[in-house]
């Protein structure tokens, strides 16, 4: 293979100041030295989370670094390796980890604090230096912008259904999974490739045959059906749901809790219902015996098991982005998308 150009230059976002998408600064700024274990990665594809509109808003409550470039998700083409890097070469496909020093087992006080455009500078630039150990290989059959939501989302919905070894989804299993966000439409593809069934939430009727479209078995829209929760109990035969993939907030974990069998999973994802005043209580879990299990993304480890499962599937498990994807100089207008809720799964950004 012929060698790859290596810019001068990347252009690239900072969070400047936290107070909102304005605090957002677009420039171009001379390309960084790579270190001896890192590789340089031309981005080409990226996608938003959550996460990324609530650190410019300063709501985020974990650590974040000054000036940060902004996004965990990311995908492209290796340009360059430091003289120590054994994993990868020129010409390699990658997607970035979110946390990059969380590449198995479980999370702790160090690795939590790896996270990829929050602490460490992040994919919504040109070109990026990452540690060789913090990038994965991307699946050949997809495009960067579709690689890149594998990152959060995927890796997510993915730790949800199949990180706990005492509530791994199987075959027969009913999963429930909230809105249309990037975690609960991943979520509903895994456990539709598994055999299960699916009960999805939205409040939108023009969302409702998409839902169908990918699997789901039945959809309950939460604003027509205030008590969807039990609802969902019902068209289980009243068992209740083995697996309920939470992104929401504590209205929300009500009716979930509503749904959930006997001694099945609440997996509680992202800040995306921010805090009620009324939460319910540690007593619910006693009175119905489920497990509420916290996650934040997922491991390398878990990630190169996903990346096999998705090769396995390439259609069933395609990733879905949002019809409207946007260029990297129109981040803010991104984040305006993705704000405003009108997106179906993941919002994209096209990097050239």
């Amino acid at each position: 293979m012929g060698s790859v150009s290596v810019p001068q230059t990347v252009k690239q976002w900072n969070v400047v100041s936290h107070n909102g998408f304005d605090g957002l600064k677009f420039s171009e700024q001379p390309l960084p030295e790579l270190g001896d274990g890192q590789v340089l990665v031309k981005i080409e594809g990226a996608s938003l989370n959550y996460r990324d509109l609530i650190i410019a808003r300063g709501e985020y409550p974990f650590p974040m670094a000054p000036n940060v470039v902004p996004g965990s998700d990311g995908a492209g083409t290796v340009v360059a390796v430091g003289k120590h890097v054994t994993r990868f070469k020129p010409g390699d496909k990658v997607i970035t980890l979110f946390n990059q020093g969380h590449l198995g087992g479980k999370l702790n006080a160090q690795t939590v604090a790896t996270g990829t455009g929050g602490v460490l500078d992040g994919t919504f630039r040109t070109y990026g230096a990452f540690n060789e150990e913090a990038l994965v290989r991307s699946p050949a059959h997809l495009n960067a912008v579709e690689a890149s939501t594998l990152t959060c989302a995927g890796l997510t919905a993915w730790n949800a259904l199949f990180g706990s070894a005492d509530h791994v989804v199987r075959a027969g299993h009913w999963v429930l999974v909230q809105g249309t966000g990037g975690v609960s439409i991943f979520a509903l593809q895994f456990a539709k490739a598994v055999g299960a069934k699916v009960i999805a939430t939205t409040g939108s009727p023009d969302k409702v045959p998409l839902l169908k479209k990918l699997g789901a078995d039945h959809v309950l829209n939460y604003k027509e059906n205030p008590n969807w929760g039990k609802t969902a109990k019902e068209l289980t035969g009243g068992r209740g749901v083995d697996h309920v993939v939470q992104v929401a907030g504590g209205k929300e974990m009500e009716q979930s809790i509503a749904a959930v069998k006997m001694d099945g999973i609440i997996d509680i994802i992202g800040f995306v219902g921010g805090s009620a005043d009324k939460e319910p209580t540690f007593l619910q879990c006693l009175s119905n015996l489920f497990t509420a299990r916290g996650i934040l993304v997922g491991s390398r480890t878990q990630m190169e098991e996903m990346i096999e499962a998705i090769e396995a599937h390439p259609e069933a498990l395609r990733p879905v982005v949002d019809d409207k994807v946007f260029k990297l100089e129109e981040l803010k207008e991104a984040y305006e998308y993705q704000w405003s809720g009108k997106h179906f799964s993941k919002v994209g950004v096209k990097i050239e």
